[in-house]
C-alpha cells in the first residue's frame, strides 16, 4: 500500500512540472528518467513530439566504467550535452520527471552544463 503511495505522489509532482514547462523547437526538455539501477536523459521537442538526443548508462561507452551511480550519471550528463551540441542544442529546460534535485539527477544536470547545455 505505501509502494502505491509513493508512486502515485511521485506522477503528480510529474504532472505538475509537466503541466509548467514544455519544450519547443528553440528550447527543447532535458527529460531524465532515473530506475534504481540505471538513469536516462532525453532532449525532447515537445511541438512536434520529437526526441532529439538520448542518454543512458546502459550504452556500452558508459557500461565500460565501473564506478559509483553518481559518478556514472555524471558522465551521461555530459554524454548528452555533447550530443546535443552537435545536433545544434545550446538551451534546454530542465525537466527532473518528479525526481527530487539531488543525488543522481543533481550530478546529470551538473554534467550537462560542463558539457555545455545552459538550462
Amino acid at each position: 500500500m505505501a509502494y502505491t503511495k509513493k508512486i502515485n505522489k511521485k506522477n503528480k509532482i510529474k504532472r505538475r512540472i509537466r503541466g509548467r514547462l514544455s519544450g519547443t523547437a528553440a528550447r527543447p526538455r532535458l527529460s531524465v528518467f532515473r530506475s534504481n539501477a540505471e538513469i536516462y536523459a532525453q532532449i525532447i521537442d515537445d511541438t512536434n513530439g520529437v526526441t532529439l538526443a538520448a542518454a543512458s548508462s546502459r550504452e556500452a561507452s558508459i557500461t565500460v566504467v565501473k564506478d559509483t551511480k553518481v559518478a556514472i550519471a555524471g558522465i551521461v550528463g555530459k554524454t548528452i550535452a555533447s550530443r546535443a551540441i552537435e545536433a545544434g542544442i545550446k538551451s534546454v529546460v530542465f525537466d527532473r520527471g518528479g525526481n527530487l534535485y539531488h543525488g543522481r539527477v543533481k550530478c546529470l544536470a551538473e554534467g550537462a552544463r560542463e558539457g555545455g547545455l545552459e538550462f
